[in-house]
């Protein structure tokens, strides 16, 4: 079966023209009259408009509806650092995504960079041309340092997507988890495994809602971030406590909430067995999950567990949030994308999992019934009303917290709300 599928992914991305994405050109330029608009001598008109009023390049070009989808190769999915280059192929795969959720139109950007400074000044220089950057599979902590640089130089949104839009898809889900069990957010205990990009950026984003900092326990590949240890980065130690436990099977005892960003097969049947009651388990190391859900469930008939998976209830998948999160921040020309934001975007895709699924839904996943309750807790990402429930509250939050360039979209729906 792998090679099968390594065979059909090879002449996927080779035929019948190498790579996935393409320019496409968007104004008519056949005869010798429309040359003369999209080239010289009228475009001297918009490049006129814009030199007076940089604004103006959101009229008169692509500006407003072009991301960059940018990476220097450090991290790309589960491989590691492969180098910018052989990163090109999900940069590519992250622009299909773009244009198929929300229409946005990307350039990927494959950055060889020494150091962080150079990345973050060779991105900083292109950005202009820009009406937003996603910052993409960029290790740890390397990719806190640049994302914070890159949102104090720059006037667009900039965003880590492997940070925060895993943290916003947890999020939603979670909070629509504990709503079923019964239990606040402010009183489980919630154990963290793995301290990179999505782990520290889903529990700083937990906190925002609501969780109790005392609650939260991080591990790391040395076990729980206690206050007595000497290896921390400034990052973890954010999450460092004072506590007597050290490993991970020590954080897991009586735990509410188990979030895996880590790696396969970290968890074992009795740290499962250890937790509390109705715990909630988001395993979501990809492909192999940090315990299987076939074996979590012989263990506990309580539990609500989501995955990275699409053949297992509860996909956590990025899809959910960054196209739809780029597509509310550019239609009010956003600025940045702040907490505010991705709060609404939490929201948006927590009260969409509460509606009645529609039946082409349920047909392209192969199933007669769906409703909000344990093995539904997050939007599946071909919901059309996805655009009609995450852009509007994004950029709702953008108006009402002041990093919009423009007024609330005339053309969105009210948001939606639960």
């Amino acid at each position: 079966m792998f090679d099968d599928l390594k065979k059909e992914a090879l002449a996927y991305h080779e035929l019948p023209a190498p790579g996935k994405i393409a320019t496409q050109v968007t104004k008519a330029c056949s005869t010798q009259a429309e040359l003369s608009l999209a080239y010289t001598p009228g475009v001297a008109e918009p490049v006129r408009a814009i030199a007076a009023n940089p604004d103006d390049a959101f009229r008169y070009t692509s500006k407003g509806n072009l991301v960059a989808v940018i990476t220097d190769g450090t991290a790309v999915l589960g491989l590691g650092n492969v180098g910018p280059l052989a990163g090109k192929p999900v940069m590519e795969g992250k622009a299909v995504l773009f244009k198929r959720f929300a229409g946005i139109d990307v350039f990927d950007i494959e950055v060889d960079a020494a150091d962080s400074a150079e990345f973050v000044d060779t991105v900083a220089r292109i950005a202009g041309g820009f009406g937003g950057i996603n910052l993409e599979d960029i290790a740890a902590p390397r990719c806190f340092e640049i994302e914070r640089t890159l949102i104090e130089r720059l006037d667009i949104p900039v965003f880590h997507d492997d940070q925060h839009g895993t943290a916003i898809i947890i999020c939603a889900g979670l909070l629509n988890a504990l709503e079923i069990n019964g239990k606040a957010i402010g009183d489980v205990r919630i154990v963290c495994l793995g301290a990179g990009a999505a782990g520290i950026a889903s529990m700083k984003l937990l906190l925002k809602l609501g969780a109790d900092p005392e609650n939260v326990l991080m591990v790391d590949r040395q076990g729980v971030i206690r206050s007595e240890r000497t290896d921390l980065n400034e990052y973890k130690r954010e999450f460092a406590l004072a506590t007597d436990r050290v490993t991970l099977a020590d954080a897991m005892r009586g735990a509410d909430v188990f979030i895996g960003v880590s790696g396969p097969d970290l968890v074992t049947e009795q740290m499962l067995a250890s937790m509390a009651e109705q715990p909630i388990v988001f395993a979501l190391s990809n492909p192999d999950p940090e315990i299987s859900p076939t074996r979590a469930q012989q263990v506990r008939n309580d539990l609500i567990m989501a995955t990275g998976r699409s053949d297992f209830p509860n996909q956590v998948n990025n899809v959910l949030g960054f196209p739809f999160i780029f597509r509310g921040a550019l239609d009010v020309r956003a600025r940045t994308i702040n907490s505010e934001m991705q709060i609404a975007a939490v929201q948006a895709l927590r009260v969409l999992a509460h509606e009645p699924v529609l039946p082409e839904i349920l047909q392209v996943y192969g199933l007669s019934q769906l409703e909000f309750g344990p093995d539904y807790i997050i939007p599946k990402p071909f919901d059309p009303r996805l655009m009609d429930f995450v852009p509007p509250a994004v950029a709702r939050a953008a108006v009402d917290s002041g990093v919009a360039r423009t007024g609330f979209p005339p053309h969105y729906k009210p948001v939606p709300k639960n």
